[in-house]
Protein backbone atom coordinates (compact mmCIF):
# COMPACT_ATOMS: atom_id res chain seq x y z
CA UNK A 1 0.00 0.00 0.00
CA UNK A 2 1.72 3.77 -1.03
CA UNK A 3 0.21 7.13 -0.08
CA UNK A 4 1.27 10.29 -1.04
CA UNK A 5 1.70 12.86 2.19
CA UNK A 6 2.09 16.37 2.73
CA UNK A 7 4.68 17.73 4.72
CA UNK A 8 7.10 21.11 4.75
CA UNK A 9 5.03 22.15 1.47
CA UNK A 10 6.19 19.32 -0.29
CA UNK A 11 4.53 15.80 -1.53
CA UNK A 12 5.97 12.42 -0.88
CA UNK A 13 4.80 9.27 -2.48
CA UNK A 14 5.49 6.49 0.90
CA UNK A 15 5.23 3.13 1.23
CA UNK A 16 6.17 0.54 4.31
CA UNK A 17 9.98 0.94 4.33
CA UNK A 18 10.62 3.56 2.23
CA UNK A 19 13.24 6.56 3.85
CA UNK A 20 12.78 10.05 2.90
CA UNK A 21 14.17 13.76 3.42
CA UNK A 22 12.10 15.53 4.48
CA UNK A 23 11.73 19.44 6.21
CA UNK A 24 12.63 19.79 10.18
CA UNK A 25 10.33 18.13 12.33
CA UNK A 26 9.94 17.78 16.13
CA UNK A 27 11.39 14.63 17.61
CA UNK A 28 14.90 12.97 18.28
CA UNK A 29 16.32 9.81 16.68
CA UNK A 30 14.13 6.89 17.33
CA UNK A 31 11.30 8.44 18.48
CA UNK A 32 7.66 7.25 16.27
CA UNK A 33 5.94 10.34 15.15
CA UNK A 34 2.32 9.82 12.51
CA UNK A 35 1.94 11.82 9.23
CA UNK A 36 -1.97 12.82 9.47
CA UNK A 37 -2.12 14.97 6.04
CA UNK A 38 -2.79 12.30 3.37
CA UNK A 39 -3.67 13.15 0.63
CA UNK A 40 -3.96 10.17 -1.52
CA UNK A 41 -3.45 6.47 -0.83
CA UNK A 42 -3.60 3.09 -2.92
CA UNK A 43 -2.73 -0.01 -3.37
CA UNK A 44 -1.05 -1.42 -6.84
CA UNK A 45 -2.81 0.64 -9.90
CA UNK A 46 -6.58 0.74 -7.72
CA UNK A 47 -6.72 4.37 -5.99
CA UNK A 48 -8.17 4.21 -2.32
CA UNK A 49 -10.26 6.85 -0.21
CA UNK A 50 -7.73 8.78 2.07
CA UNK A 51 -10.27 9.84 5.07
CA UNK A 52 -8.98 7.62 7.85
CA UNK A 53 -5.13 6.41 6.18
CA UNK A 54 -2.30 7.75 8.72
CA UNK A 55 1.36 7.47 7.47
CA UNK A 56 3.56 6.34 10.82
CA UNK A 57 7.47 7.00 10.39
CA UNK A 58 10.69 6.47 12.59
CA UNK A 59 12.82 9.44 12.95
CA UNK A 60 16.52 8.04 11.87
CA UNK A 61 17.90 11.17 11.95
CA UNK A 62 17.92 15.16 12.35
CA UNK A 63 20.95 16.52 9.79
CA UNK A 64 21.78 19.18 7.41
CA UNK A 65 21.14 18.60 3.60
CA UNK A 66 23.82 19.54 1.02
CA UNK A 67 24.90 23.10 0.83
CA UNK A 68 23.72 25.54 -1.73
CA UNK A 69 25.92 28.31 -2.63
CA UNK A 70 24.08 31.87 -2.70
CA UNK A 71 26.35 34.21 -4.96
CA UNK A 72 25.19 37.73 -5.98
CA UNK A 73 27.22 39.97 -8.04
CA UNK A 74 26.46 43.55 -9.61
CA UNK A 75 28.67 44.49 -13.15
CA UNK A 76 30.95 46.70 -13.15
CA UNK A 77 30.07 48.18 -9.46
CA UNK A 78 33.01 45.80 -7.74
CA UNK A 79 29.73 43.71 -5.97
CA UNK A 80 30.21 40.17 -5.30
CA UNK A 81 28.61 38.29 -1.96
CA UNK A 82 28.89 35.01 -1.60
CA UNK A 83 27.33 33.21 1.44
CA UNK A 84 25.98 29.38 2.11
CA UNK A 85 23.45 27.85 3.66
CA UNK A 86 22.47 24.31 5.10
CA UNK A 87 19.01 23.28 5.29
CA UNK A 88 18.05 21.21 9.02
CA UNK A 89 16.07 18.20 7.79
CA UNK A 90 14.96 15.48 9.03
CA UNK A 91 15.51 11.72 7.92
CA UNK A 92 12.68 10.03 8.30
CA UNK A 93 11.57 5.64 7.53
CA UNK A 94 7.99 4.75 7.10
CA UNK A 95 6.74 2.00 9.39
CA UNK A 96 3.66 1.46 8.26
CA UNK A 97 1.07 3.04 5.84
CA UNK A 98 -2.65 2.91 6.03
CA UNK A 99 -5.09 1.38 9.15
CA UNK A 100 -2.29 -0.80 10.39
CA UNK A 101 -0.51 2.87 11.54
CA UNK A 102 -3.56 3.37 13.96
CA UNK A 103 -3.34 0.40 15.18
CA UNK A 104 0.14 0.70 16.05
CA UNK A 105 -0.40 3.38 18.74
CA UNK A 106 -1.22 2.33 21.97
CA UNK A 107 -4.46 3.49 23.71
CA UNK A 108 -4.83 5.10 27.00
CA UNK A 109 -7.19 4.01 29.24
CA UNK A 110 -9.35 6.63 31.07
CA UNK A 111 -8.43 7.28 34.65
CA UNK A 112 -11.10 7.05 37.27
CA UNK A 113 -12.69 11.09 37.65
CA UNK A 114 -11.78 12.38 40.91
CA UNK A 115 -15.19 13.60 41.90
CA UNK A 116 -17.12 10.14 41.63
CA UNK A 117 -14.28 8.91 44.11
CA UNK A 118 -14.34 11.76 46.44
CA UNK A 119 -18.41 11.61 45.99
CA UNK A 120 -18.07 7.96 47.14
CA UNK A 121 -15.62 8.30 50.36
CA UNK A 122 -17.92 11.56 52.10
CA UNK A 123 -21.06 9.83 52.60
CA UNK A 124 -19.37 7.01 54.71
CA UNK A 125 -17.36 9.59 56.87
CA UNK A 126 -20.11 12.33 57.48
CA UNK A 127 -22.83 9.13 58.48
CA UNK A 128 -20.81 7.82 61.69
CA UNK A 129 -20.18 11.23 62.85
CA UNK A 130 -23.95 11.91 63.19
CA UNK A 131 -24.81 9.59 65.05
CA UNK A 132 -22.54 10.34 67.40
CA UNK A 133 -23.25 13.77 67.88
CA UNK A 134 -26.91 12.75 68.36
CA UNK A 135 -26.08 9.86 71.15
CA UNK A 136 -23.91 12.92 72.94
CA UNK A 137 -26.85 15.30 72.91
CA UNK A 138 -29.19 12.76 74.79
Amino acid sequence: MFAVVRTGGKQYRVAAGDKIAVEKLAGEAGETITLSDVLLAGDGGEVKDAKGVVVSAEIIAQAKSEKVIVFKKRRRHNYRRRNGHRQQMTLLRIVAVGAEAKKAAPKKEAAPKAEDTAAAEKPAKKAPAKKAKAADAE
